[in-house]
């Protein structure tokens, strides 16, 4: 069965306490061919030395392996550098705060390579305190996503359990900086390619504490409304000069 090269990056900022769990949890596959490429966005604290500390294990265990530390840029940015980066055939994000299982990897790979038709597998998560305790599950029914379901926000495709055909995610153009709810705009613009399949299997482990964006209800409004209104104004150009690439 044929074994792909898959892309892990892991963003990070000021997640001192988290980042090399992350790290481990990309460590742990059992999928064995992996590139890891990790940006530190910043960070005001001591992420880059955590980081740091475990390059020698990364150095020894992925295909290959890429660590960059620069001022901030903000999460749409970094994750476009490392895209630019990936020389995979799928793709997988992890925030640095967040922990994939060990069959991750393997078993959406597996899935990808047998489904052609497909762009993207997502899965359920356990939802963690900042001590490791799990505190909720989240699992759902396998099911397609399409472009409806997604913009009336029915849908469950945590971004921690991500696996996406590299190649599609390219077309798309990328991570818009000015959309501050990145994932629901990135699963929208893949949609339109092709579709998004959610497997009824726990892929990750989400980490709840007091810095999560989605706990700032104000800014997902805003967010939320930010990409309705961009996906307006695409369509409204889309229309009026078809050629023209948004």
């Amino acid at each position: 069965m044929s074994k792909p090269l898959v892309s892990v990056v892991i963003p990070c900022y000021n997640h001192e306490d988290f980042v090399q769990a992350s790290i481990q949890s990309v460590i742990n596959q059992t999928y064995e061919n992996i590139e890891l490429i990790i940006i530190d966005d910043g960070s005001k604290d001591g992420s880059f030395a955590k980081i740091e500390e475990m390059t020698k294990l990364c150095e020894q265990r992925f295909v290959n392996f890429e660590f960059r530390s620069r001022p901030n840029k903000g999460l749409s940015a970094t994750l476009n550098e490392a895209i630019e980066w990936c020389q995979g055939e799928y793709y997988s994000g992890i925030a640095s705060d967040d922990v994939i299982l060990s069959h991750k990897l393997k078993v959406q790979v597996e899935f990808l390579n047998s489904h052609h038709n497909v762009l993207a597998v997502f899965g359920g998560v356990q939802h963690i305190d900042e001590n490791d305790k799990i505190i909720a599950t989240s699992l759902s029914k396998s099911r397609y996503y399409d472009f409806k379901r997604i913009i009336m926000h029915k849908f469950d495709l945590p971004a921690v359990t991500q696996l996406i055909r590299l190649q599609a995610l390219k077309e798309t153009g990328g991570y818009d900086s000015s959309i501050v709810l990145e994932d629901w705009y990135m699963w929208l613009k893949l949609t339109k390619h092709g579709r998004i399949y959610y497997m009824s299997e726990i892929f990750a482990l989400y980490r709840q504490h007091d810095n999560n964006f989605s706990k700032d209800s104000e800014k997902m409004k805003q967010g939320r409304l930010d990409v309705l209104i961009f996906l307006r104004i695409q369509n409204i150009i889309i229309k009026r000069w078809p050629n023209k690439v948004v």
